[in-house]
């Protein structure tokens, strides 16, 4: 199974990943890592590629996605979760994980980034208040 987790900063992706992970036991990438994956960047994105598809056949990854043009690696078929929180949410977050400290062009970018993927089609669309069981439910993970 391949499910993309697709929202902005500090929405919770990476703790929904963990989550949907104790059930689903997948390999996880998050944004460029699959740069890793070759020395040519170009070659690490086609093999990464190819490993997405692989995922539609039996493998488990989970792809957590804040950069849009990271969408055009998934293939059809990823089961596609949208993650938000409302812009408040995601400013303290990230001042959190800034140390107590949200610096005035960090804040400027959250705000311009802020429902980039309002009108993304998903399979499913959570707010930070989300419930792991219907989570599951959708997915089909009993």
């Amino acid at each position: 199974m391949l499910v993309a987790i697709i929202g902005e900063n500090c929405v919770g992706k990476s703790t929904l990943a963990q989550k949907i992970n104790e059930r689903l036991n997948a390999k996880i990438y998050t944004g460029k890592d699959y740069l890793r994956l070759e020395k040519n960047p170009a070659v690490a994105e086609k093999s990464f590629k190819e490993l997405l598809s692989n995922a539609l056949l039996g493998d488990n990854v989970i792809y957590i996605i804040t950069e849009k043009e990271h969408l055009n690696l998934l293939p059809k078929g990823a089961f596609k979760i949208l993650l938000t929180a409302e812009l408040s949410v995601i400013k303290q977050r990230f001042k959190e994980r800034m140390r107590g400290n949200l610096p005035l062009p960090v804040e400027k970018m959250l705000e311009s980034k802020h429902g980039i993927y309002d009108n993304l089609q998903c399979d499913l669309k959570l707010n930070e208040n989300y419930d792991m069981q219907e989570i599951f439910k959708k997915m089909k993970l009993f």
